[in-house]
């Protein structure tokens, strides 16, 4: 029997009986999308709250100079959203764009809600989740501001290596807050060492 990721992640913050587990997989719906594909747009509401089963989506949104500034990367095992948006049902400053092709789970924000009362540790879930998310982003942030971009770029070597040979450089590059130009140039110092 295949394993299932979603189950595998919920069941490692608490237990769910078969006929729970039944109706939070029922909620999920699976979705497939090729690459490039933007889910979210900026101004639009965020309808779904993703769970990455294949693939990588980032985050972005627009500098005041208008370009694009990769926020977070989202990998399989990964819950995915505007999720500003989402929780407030107010028009996004982010987007969400798939880099690779995805299969995805998909919920929206009644189904969730509804699950929230029907299994009262679905609240645990989505805490630890969101948990998740603000460590994620105090991470980034601190980093930004501690450590140099080729210290940046190590860590995320380390972290997200398989990304390196999954998606363009130039998304990575900006995720970390430095020039294409840049990261090629900490790429070859790293390699002469």
């Amino acid at each position: 029997m295949a394993k299932d990721p979603l189950k595998e992640i919920f069941e490692n913050i608490t237990s769910f009986s078969e006929s729970e587990w039944n109706d939070i997989r029922n909620n999920f719906r699976l979705k497939n999308i090729s690459s490039k594909e933007l889910l979210t747009k900026i101004g639009d509401v965020e309808k779904d709250f993703y769970f990455v089963v294949e693939g990588v989506l980032r985050l972005f949104c627009l500098n005041p100079k208008g370009e694009e500034v990769t926020i977070f990367l989202f990998k399989e095992n990964h819950f995915a959203s505007c999720y500003p948006s989402f929780i407030s049902q107010s028009p996004s400053e982010q987007a969400l764009e798939s880099i690779t092709p995805c299969t995805l789970l998909a919920i929206n924000k009644r189904q969730l809600v509804e699950l929230y009362q029907k299994i009262p540790k679905m609240n645990l879930v989505a805490r630890i989740i969101a948990d998740q998310r603000f460590l994620n982003s105090q991470q980034i942030f601190t980093s930004q501001i501690m450590y140099t971009p080729e210290e940046r770029y190590l860590q995320f070597e380390r972290e997200h290596g398989d990304l390196l040979l999954r998606i363009p450089h130039n998304i990575i590059a900006s995720f970390l807050g430095i020039t294409p130009v840049s990261m090629s140039r900490i790429r070859k110092r790293i390699l002469r060492k």
